[in-house]
């Protein structure tokens, strides 16, 4: 009898200690998400903090590229709102923007010159690393979380935890491609004026008209 009451408290103890083990475990993995993430949204809003400066920099210069602008400045305020994957979607595009801005800001070298431009671009290159480093370490560690919720013996106790799969903050693959800039879209395209070094347009030139042969 005396044996058969240890057996049944060495049974409820165990049992006991992995509910707290595991509880703990999750408690920790939820926590290292919830850090890692906090690190992502401090660089965005870093990089929503500069772009401004950025925009009030450049279009003095860039007279032409309203439409780029326009679209630098939508993105930004999509930084700050809405989901994991909103954030990551308005990130991803965001980056493609900004080179494509960039790659515009070669048509001008009083803007490359630019103490303050150079500075910025700096800056948003730098921000965008350290996002590039800390979502690494958030997919990672929301891995780790997505497992152990869904693995015994953590899928027994996240139900009652309310502990619900995290989404990862995705590159899409098309970032990873070369920058690809449509002037057609920036009022760059054929039949148009091309902005010259200090913002100047400059007339397309037009081939002679081939001599017409006279009859002999």
């Amino acid at each position: 009898m005396v044996l058969l009451l240890l057996g049944v408290i060495v049974v409820v103890v165990l049992i006991l200690a992995t509910i707290l083990l595991t509880y703990n475990n999750l408690i920790a993995k939820r926590n290292r998400v919830q850090d890692a993430w906090a690190q992502i949204d401090v660089q965005l809003k870093r990089r929503y903090d500069l772009i401004p400066n950025l925009i009030e920099t450049v279009k003095g210069y860039m007279k032409y590229e309203k439409n780029v602008l326009t679209s630098i400045t939508s993105l930004r305020s999509q930084l700050v709102s809405g989901s994991v994957q909103d954030k990551a979607q308005a990130n991803n595009m965001l980056s493609q923007a900004l080179k494509s801005l960039f790659a515009v800001a070669e048509n001008y070298p009083d803007l490359k010159a630019s103490q303050t431009f150079q500075n910025l671009q700096m800056e948003l290159e730098n921000t965008e690393n350290r996002i590039s480093f800390v979502r690494t370490s958030y997919n990672d560690y929301v891995l780790d979380y997505n497992n152990a919720i869904q693995q015994f013996p953590g899928l027994m106790f996240s139900g009652m935890m309310h502990m619900d799969r995290q989404d990862f903050f995705k590159t899409p693959d098309d970032e990873r491609e070369p920058v690809k800039v449509d002037f057609s879209d920036m009022g760059l395209g054929t039949g148009a004026s091309t902005p010259g070094p200090a913002g100047q347009q400059k007339p397309n030139a037009q081939a002679p008209a081939p001599a017409k042969k006279g009859k002999k």
